[in-house]
Formats: C-alpha cells, structure tokens, sequence
C-alpha cells in the first residue's frame, strides 16, 4: 500500500488545478462576503456566494491597487483569476486578479463610493467654501499649456479684467501621469502666497479622460488649498470630484474666467452712475445751504450787522482801550530795558575803551599786553580809536622788576 503524507495530496491536487487550462483564466460572478482588507500588506480576503454554494478568494495588493473602486460586502461582482489550493489549509480558492461590479462600471461605482464619502466628512459643506475675490490682481490655473481650455481663459480675462495677471501652471490632465500632477501643480501655486484665486480644470471627455479630476488625492488638494479654488472640468453636463470639494464650480474653464473675472466696462459704468449720482447730491446740498444762509440773512439778526454788533459796542471800544494802553506801557519798559543793555555794552566795548585814550598793541599779529613779551627787535602796530602807527621800540622799562626789587 502507498501511503501519502498531507502535505503531499495538497501538492498533487495544487498541481492538478494548477495544470487545468479552463481554471487557470476564469471569470467567476458573485456576492461579495467576509471581506477584510489587510494593512499594510494591502491583501484582500473575501468570500464569493450565491444562493448555493461559496467560494473563497483572495487578491493580492499588486492587483488590488489598481481597483477604481473599493469592495463592500453585499457588492455583487466579476472576478477574473485562476483557482489553485493553499497547500498549508488544503483549501482551494479563487486568486482573483482583477475585478467588476456587476450593473454599474468601476468607475461609476468609485465615483459614487467617493463621493459620498467626502460628503459624510463634511467638506462639500457650503459652510466651509472660502469667497472668491471681488477684483484678483493674480489668478492661477491648473491646465494643460497646449489645450483649447487655456486659450479660452486667457482670451477672456484679457477682454474682461485686462488688469489681472494669468499665472498658468502647465499640468497634465489626462492619464496616469495626470492626479500627482495636478497635486503638484495646485500645491505650487498655493504655496506661492501671492495668487488670489485658482482655476482648476480642463476641457470636456469621456468619464476616463475626466478620470483624474475624481481621484481622492486631487480631491485632498483641493480641499488644503489656502487658495480659493474653482473647478472647471468638462462641459456643463459633467460633474467630477473636483467640482464638489471645490470653493465654486464652473460649468467650463471659459464659465470660470468669467466668474473670477469682473466685467472691467460694466465697473466704469457703474463707476460713472455713482459719480452723475454724487454730483447730484452736492448740488442738491448745497443749494439747500445756500437757502438756509440766505434765509438766515434776510430774515434774522445777521440782517442788519450794525444792529447785532450794537449792544457790545461799549464793552468793545473798553477793552480796545485797555490793549493800547497796556501796549504802550509795556513798549516803554521793554525801551528802557533796551537802553540799559545797549549802555552795558557800549562800556565793554573796545572802541569805546580807545576814544578814553587807551590803544592796542600788537607784534606780528600777536596783541602784547606785557612789555617782556615784545621783541625789541621787530616793529610794533599801536592800534588807536581812529587809525593804527608802526612803532620801533627804542628803549623801556620793566616795572615789574621794579616792584620786586622794592
């Protein structure tokens, strides 16, 4: 008798399964039960029912993250994979490689399950979305550099508000490439500091050409943004992500340019209403000041000025009397006060001291006050009142030996 350990049937039967050429690319169709999804790994566990039977399945996170949409249980759905055995339990089990909602595309069904999951968080609460500006002086926009979606903002901000600068972001919108690129591109401009409101969006397509403006990392940015921002995807019948998490949705990138926009001509003529409107204003208030004065002087005391000054004439002509003669009085003290000082220096003065008989001499523009200090050999200037001599020095006498010998 040949006697077979477990682990051996569980490989033969692995084996068998896998050798099967109608098992190895299936597509099973069922309710999705028992699903757990595993982290980090990022491995899905499920079971797959009907009303008869199960079938227990698992995808590995390399097909996993390429899902648009997350499985629920409840959610019927097409598996496509391959049946094989887990050797370790012995249990046969579908490798699901890829997935499908049944009734409802993939994409359909991410948009749907995003959706209301932003939604129950709160950030597509009205509450919660920031004013645009009234009058921009920078806008930023997120879109492709070549698209007809660009040239239709710029054309209409140079004809609405010419004032305003265009601050464009080339970005790509569609493909794989296209979510972390227009992450980075609203990232860049918000971060600048200086960009007033943003437009986010491109031309219409297809809900796969569309497909980045749904993705929950552009939903995310948005949402960060310290900038305003305004969603402009597609034609006017399309709805992404975007336009929900957005501040304003625009139907179309050239709806958006309008909206952030103000209409440069209908502001001057605004403008020119309130100047016709300010004008009339002041010549109705100052024509009824000007009644008011007549008014006051025709028909009250202001009338007849002689009248209205008349019972303070007195008491006027009094302190008039009194100024001058308080005037006169202080002139005359402050004359006297003059006279005295202009006495004093009068007295200090040098000319003054020479018309007395007194001189200044002076040796080589030097003035000798003591007779040891000129130089018997050099002329000396004696400066009097009127006039100045050159002197020679023919002889002297030191008084001040004098008086130490005495």
């Amino acid at each position: 008798m040949n006697t077979l350990k477990v682990s051996q049937v569980n490989t033969y039967i692995k084996a068998l399964l896998d050798g099967s050429e109608p098992l190895r690319n299936l597509f099973v169709e069922g309710e999705i039960s028992n699903y757990k999804l595993y982290q980090p790994s990022g491995h899905m566990y499920f079971t797959l029912k009907d009303e008869k039977a199960q079938l227990k399945a698992v995808m590995f996170s390399s097909s996993a993250y390429k899902l648009r949409f997350t499985p629920e249980n409840g959610m019927r759905v097409i598996c496509r994979g391959r049946i094989s055995v887990y050797e370790k339990s012995g249990e046969y089990q579908l490798y699901a490689e890829d997935m499908q909602p049944v009734g409802v595309g993939a994409l359909n069904l991410a948009y749907e399950q995003l959706k209301e999951k932003l939604f129950k968080e709160g950030v597509c609460d009205p509450n919660r979305k920031k004013p645009l500006p009234e009058y921009p002086n920078k806008i930023g926009v997120v879109t492709s550099a070549i698209g007809a979606a660009v040239q239709d903002i710029k054309n209409i901000t140079s004809r609405r508000y010419p004032l305003a600068e265009l601050v464009i972001a080339p970005t790509v919108v569609q493909g794989e490439k296209a979510a972390p690129d227009i992450v980075r591109s609203i990232q860049l401009l918000d971060s600048r500091g200086d960009i007033d409101v943003m437009i986010v969006g491109r031309g219409g397509g297809s809900i796969e050409d569309l497909w980045a403006f749904n993705t929950e990392e552009v939903a995310r940015a948005v949402i960060a943004s310290q900038t305003p921002v305004v969603s402009a995807v597609g034609h006017e019948s399309d709805f992404t992500i975007c336009d929900f998490v957005a501040d304003l949705r625009a139907p179309t990138p050239s709806a958006a340019a309008e909206l952030v926009c103000p209409d440069m001509n209908a502001l001057l003529n605004h403008v020119r209403s309130l100047q016709y409107t300010a004008e009339l204003y002041i010549s109705a208030f100052v024509e009824e000041l000007t009644q008011q004065l007549s008014e006051l002087t025709d028909f009250s005391a202001l009338a007849d000025g002689d009248t209205l000054l008349l019972p303070f004439e007195d008491r006027l002509t009094i302190l008039k009397n009194r100024m001058d003669t308080s005037f006169e009085q202080r002139a005359e003290i402050e004359f006297h006060r003059f006279s005295a000082l202009a006495g004093r220096l009068n007295a200090l003065s040098p000319l003054a001291v020479m018309q007395r008989g007194f001189a200044v001499v002076k040796q080589a523009g030097r003035v000798i006050t003591r007779a040891a200090d000129a130089d018997r050999n050099k002329y000396l200037t004696v400066a009097f009142a009127d006039g100045e001599l050159s002197c020679k020095i023919c002889g002297g006498q030191d008084h001040e030996q004098e008086r130490n010998e005495l």
